[in-house]
């Protein structure tokens, strides 16, 4: 069953999905201590629609992001920027804060002309992780979900560094819902779109991915060691606002969907910065 966050006397938990119940699982903090297993079912069901929902990983868990990571958008970013095909996976940080589940309102920056888009299959580490090597590298997979790394291209673009203009406030829809691997078929073959006010903006599909799921654990592993609910989203097709011509962006009323197959679709509207 998948996996679902929700706020209890404001602590984080975390729970699976039993039709339109959740079953409780404990704290976040303590799920992820105990690398996902062991768990106690024996709570009362709640009812979905009760829940506050938040994202299913610990207030301290690193985002990891890869840049230029699809054949596609590698294409698109080479007319546009003269940026060559990435020799190794080009890792940037966000902070954990810029989480949102499904649904939440996303603000633009007052001094940005609007938010790009950017549907990725993005995955949970679930133990310590240091010196992966490739062959098992996905043993350390919690599970698979769905992100947007909406950007702000004003400020990542004013700079070498991208770390402002990927940290927005709210601009990191992660979610619905996290699936473990055995829930899912086959990861290297999924399609993900991205949907702005119905039209499709992104199309593409994991089978396009320049670095894999465990070429990614590796390269970071022997610099940084992973911890249980870090979180590493593998990149994004071609499509993004940016390299249209002129470029579009999301603007306040404009409605973002972004889905990958068989995980769900996560919806956000974007309004003013209030």
């Amino acid at each position: 069953m998948p996996l679902i966050g929700y706020l209890e006397n404001g602590t984080r938990h975390i729970g699976e999905i039993s039709g339109d119940d959740v079953i409780p699982l404990g704290t976040v903090d303590a799920f992820y201590a105990a690398g996902g297993e062991g768990l106690d079912r024996s709570g009362a069901p709640i009812p979905r629609a009760d829940l506050t929902e938040v994202p299913f990983v610990p207030e301290t868990s690193r985002v990891f992001c890869v840049g230029i990571n699809y054949h596609s958008h590698a294409e698109e970013s080479k007319r546009g920027a003269g940026q060559d095909l990435p020799k190794f996976p080009m890792i940037f940080g966000r902070w954990q804060s810029t989480l949102v589940p499904d649904g939440t309102e996303v603000p633009v920056p007052p001094n940005e002309d609007g938010l790009d888009w950017e549907v990725e299959l993005a995955f949970v580490i679930k133990d310590e992780v240091w010196m992966a090597d490739r062959e098992t590298a996905r043993s350390h997979v919690l599970g698979y979900t769905a992100f947007n790394d909406l950007s702000a291209r004003g400020k990542q673009l004013a700079t070498t560094q991208f770390t402002l203009g990927k940290n927005a406030d709210r601009s990191g829809p992660i979610g619905p819902l996290l699936y473990r691997p055995d829930e899912l078929g086959d990861v290297d073959d999924l399609d993900v779109e991205t949907r702005v006010n119905g039209e499709v903006m992104q199309h593409g599909n994991t089978r396009d991915l320049i670095f894999k799921i465990e070429d990614l654990i590796a390269y970071i592993t022997d610099t940084v060691t992973l911890l249980p609910g870090d979180v590493i989203a593998t990149g994004t097709p071609g499509g993004v606002g940016l390299g249209l011509t002129p470029p579009r962006y999301l603007h306040p009323g404009d409605v973002v969907e972004v889905e990958v197959a068989s995980i769900g679709t996560l919806r956000n509207e974007i309004v003013e910065h209030r």
